[in-house]
């Protein structure tokens, strides 16, 4: 059996025993989800640990495990070398190795500030923990059908957790809205995936064998111009992309602080995730006719979004309105279509979820001690809470993409990039300053932040607030030193995705009549040696 199911089986493992342990015991219910989350996260670093030298099988993936579900649906056998309909089948390459490691620590941290919660302890943390192996089975599936029910597994408990824990006036109508907002993504994409399906001709929705088919027989041109346009904005919604965000900012506001680290930290990373695993490789003709489009939508997040952040007096909201601003820098790597710049957008996603949820985890500390996240009342609070305000500085300077953290590398390499993007040509040059002055906007008002909340008069009411014991540390600083040891060693995640993303670039910018892109064999075969960052033509 693969580490793999290990590392999503344990959660939804002890989120089935907490429904036989009895309500009132609360200590044994944490500790399960602790102990579940904390099995998965050091299987995770295993994973990651081992993977440069782990077999890899023919289609490039490594701890692989398959298991059909369900054989063809014209009731035939199942013939030797004739994939299944269905499979449970699960993999990693160097796209999703650093994401599950990812996913697996925000996760533990979410456990462990989950403390805040005081009512219904018992369904909140089978909520939690359903919602952990839903994210996690979704970035290791190499099933499309698998694909799409783990992130659902997840996305189901997102609305409960915000309905009955959520906080503040606006909560039901937060729930209301991402809960409409993300079915209609959900519903687009699962449309596409299913005319994917219907129109490949490959009667299976195994990832790496519906793959082969398209290489060898790719659909056409008709067909890639109407799944595409599905998959890009079922997916963008699911990610926030502009103007299709307005639920995130008010949805995490309103979230218990370990909700929001997860949607915002990881299961948000399931669409751009979807975009570069499946539509940009898999439908190159209608990936090139979108990219220009992409590129000035997502100067929406970056500027637009901006500008709402800067107006923000309620810090999870400026939190929140960041994260889907940092959203379209990852959008911009994937509208270059270079190997740089999908290099930086897989960066991105993984440091943007240990900044989300470091951000998150911070600011739900705060309205654990003041009550609110106004910061017209706060101020002073470094004076108080030396710990949380270095953290929480340390953060913000992440959020602004200062060098040696993970944040830096994934938006360096997103500009240079997009820079040297053919697919833009005639718009690079603006695209590129224009998100260049995204970051000096959020340099604004993350700094702008800092002042406000940790500096300056203390409050008299802040007087009696104490700082976070040393138990109460461990998931922040857990996060911080991952982004802080990515940032500084970027070459143990970019090794990894290097080989990959050279693979998907080539496919996605494969012109029409050039014959077959080359096989996912040959790009993985090149994961063990060093590579060197260069554009793909």
């Amino acid at each position: 059996m693969s580490t793999l199911t290990y590392i999503l089986g344990w959660p939804l493992l002890a989120a089935l025993a907490l429904a036989f342990v009895p309500r009132n015991f609360r200590f044994l219910a944490r500790a399960i989800a602790l102990a579940a989350t904390g099995l998965s996260l050091l299987l995770a670093i295993k994973v990651f640990l081992q993977f440069a030298g782990a077999t890899v099988n023919a289609d490039g993936y490594r701890f692989v495990q398959q298991v059909t579900w369900l054989a063809t649906f014209d009731g035939s056998p199942l013939l030797a070398g004739v994939p299944a309909a269905i499979s449970y089948h699960v993999g990693v390459d160097g796209l999703n190795v650093g994401l599950i490691l990812m996913g697996a620590i925000v996760a533990f941290a979410a456990v462990c500030v989950s403390w805040e919660i005081q009512s219904r302890e018992k369904e909140y943390y089978i909520l939690l923990l359903v919602m952990t192996g839903g994210i996690l089975g979704a970035f290791a599936s190499l099933d499309l059908f698998f694909f799409y029910a783990f992130h659902e597994l997840a996305l189901v408990p997102t609305f409960i957790m915000i309905g009955v824990w959520g906080r503040g006036e606006q909560k039901n109508y937060a729930t209301f809205q991402i809960t409409l907002y993300l079915s209609i993504g959900a519903l687009l994409a699962l449309v596409g995936l299913i005319a994917l399906y219907l129109q490949s001709g490959a009667n299976t929705f195994d990832l790496p064998a519906l793959t082969r088919h398209l290489q060898s027989q790719p659909l056409a041109s008709g067909s890639q111009h109407f799944i595409f346009p599905l998959l890009l904005f079922g997916f963008g919604i699911l990610v926030s992309l502009w103007p299709f965000h307005s639920w995130a900012p008010l949805g995490y506001g309103s979230a218990p602080t370990a909700t929001a680290m997860l949607h915002a930290g990881v299961l948000k990373k399931f669409g751009l995730y979807g975009l570069i695993r499946i539509a940009l490789p898999l439908m190159p003709e209608a990936a090139q006719s979108w990219m220009q489009i992409l590129a000035w939508l997502c100067l929406g997040n970056i500027l637009y979004v901006g500008f709402v952040a800067m107006r923000q007096k309620d810090l999870n909201l400026l939190i929140g309105n960041s994260s889907v601003a940092h959203m379209g820098f990852a959008f911009l790597g994937i509208a270059s279509l270079t190997l740089i710049g999908v290099t930086g957008t897989v960066m991105i996603m993984i440091a943007h979820g240990l900044l989300a949820a470091l951000t998150f985890g911070l600011s739900g500390y705060l309205y654990q001690q003041t009550g609110t996240l106004e910061m017209t009342k706060l101020g002073g609070l470094l004076k108080r809470m030396p710990f949380i305000g270095a953290l929480l500085v340390m953060a913000m300077f992440a959020g602004c993409g200062l060098p040696g953290f993970a944040n830096f590398v994934g938006e360096v390499l997103t500009f240079f990039g997009t820079w040297q993007s053919e697919s833009l040509v005639g718009a690079q040059k603006f695209v590129v300053l224009a998100a260049w002055g995204g970051l000096l906007i959020g340099a604004i008002y993350m700094l702008r932040a800092v002042r406000r909340v940790l500096h300056g008069e203390l409050p008299e009411a802040w007087h009696s607030l104490r700082d976070a014991s040393a138990l109460q540390r461990v998931p922040y600083v857990l996060l911080l030193a991952a982004l802080l040891l990515f940032g500084c060693f970027p070459s143990l995640l970019t090794d990894q995705i290097k080989p990959v993303a050279e693979q998907i670039v080539k496919m996605a910018t494969t012109k029409t009549g050039a014959g077959v892109a080359p096989t996912a064999t040959a790009a993985h075969g090149q994961a063990g040696a060093v590579p060197t960052l260069t554009h793909v033509p």
